[in-house]
């Protein structure tokens, strides 16, 4: 199924490519910084990195913003408020939210692959009170009751 998603370079960024798929099978579109310099993280620092895009994601859809896995594992960069939402009413720049949570300094250069966008279908909920709830096998049994 394909989605048709309106999307705006900002001025400035039209050299980057637009958010890819790098292979058939992926889910994830890679997400390219869209810096002016380059920007490094210290161990344990944080930064806003821009994407110089803005899109209109259709009602009824969201888009998710998600750490590339390679980053993490290779180097311990991730991102907070993972996974970031745009939701379909949203107009402003995507941006992402690094962390280094690594050992060394890492560096963000303009045109690296940042993060991933994911664009997935959402339910509203329409909330129905009840006095009780169904009966399940779990029952109330929260964090680590299946260890027991």
């Amino acid at each position: 199924m394909e989605v048709v998603i309106p999307i705006r370079q900002l001025p400035g960024a039209s050299d980057l490519p637009l958010p890819t798929y790098l292979t058939p099978g992926a889910a994830g579109l890679d997400l390219y910084a869209a810096v002016t310099e380059e920007v490094v993280l210290a161990p344990g620092e944080r930064c806003l990195i821009p994407t110089g895009i803005q899109v209109a994601i259709p009602p009824g859809y969201e888009a998710q913003i998600r750490p590339r896995s390679g980053l993490a594992l290779n180097y311990g960069i991730t991102l907070l408020n993972t996974p970031g939402t745009i939701d379909s009413d949203y107009r402003g720049e995507i941006q992402v939210i690094v962390i280094n949570l690594g050992q060394k300094e890492f560096c963000i250069r303009r045109g690296d692959r940042i993060a991933q966008m994911v664009v997935q279908q959402v339910a509203r909920v329409c909330w129905q009170p009840v006095t009780q709830l169904p009966a399940t096998a779990r029952g109330d049994g929260g964090f680590g009751h299946t260890g027991r």
